[in-house]
C-alpha cells in the first residue's frame, strides 16, 4: 500500500493506493489521524485501492469519528469498484460522504 499526503486548498488530500488490509490499516490510519491534526477538511481518494478489508474500512471509521469531533469535513473521493462493494456491503455508504472525484469533493468545502 502507498499512502500519497498533501494539501490542496483548503483540504488535505490523501491518496490510497494498493492493497488495504490487516497488514497495511495500521499506516492508514496512522496517515489519516495525523492529517486530521491540520484540523483541514481530509479528502480520501480512493481510486487506486485494489482491495480493501473489514481493517481497512475499520481504519476509516475512526478517522470519520476523529473529523466530526473536530467539526472537519471527511470525504471519500473516487472509490474503486473493489473498495466500494465492500463499502456497501457493510451499509457504509449511508455512513460517509462519497463523491465521484477529488474534484468534486473539493468543491463541496
Amino acid at each position: 500500500m502507498k499512502v500519497d499526503i498533501r494539501e490542496q486548498g483548503k483540504a488535505t488530500i490523501v491518496a490510497v493506493a494498493g492493497e488495504v488490509d490487516l497488514q497495511t490499516s495500521p499506516t492508514l490510519r496512522a496517515a489519516l489521524i495525523e492529517s486530521l491534526k491540520a484540523n483541514t477538511a481530509l479528502v480520501v481518494d480512493l481510486g487506486a485501492v485494489d482491495y480493501i478489508d473489514s481493517s481497512g474500512i475499520t481504519s476509516l471509521l475512526e478517522a470519520l469519528k476523529l473529523a466530526k469531533e473536530k467539526k472537519v469535513g471527511f470525504t471519500l473521493a473516487q472509490v474503486s469498484p473493489g473498495a466500494m462493494r465492500v463499502i456497501q456491503l457493510g451499509r457504509l455508504d449511508k455512513v460517509f460522504t462519497i463523491t465521484n472525484s477529488v474534484d468534486a469533493a473539493l468543491e463541496d468545502r
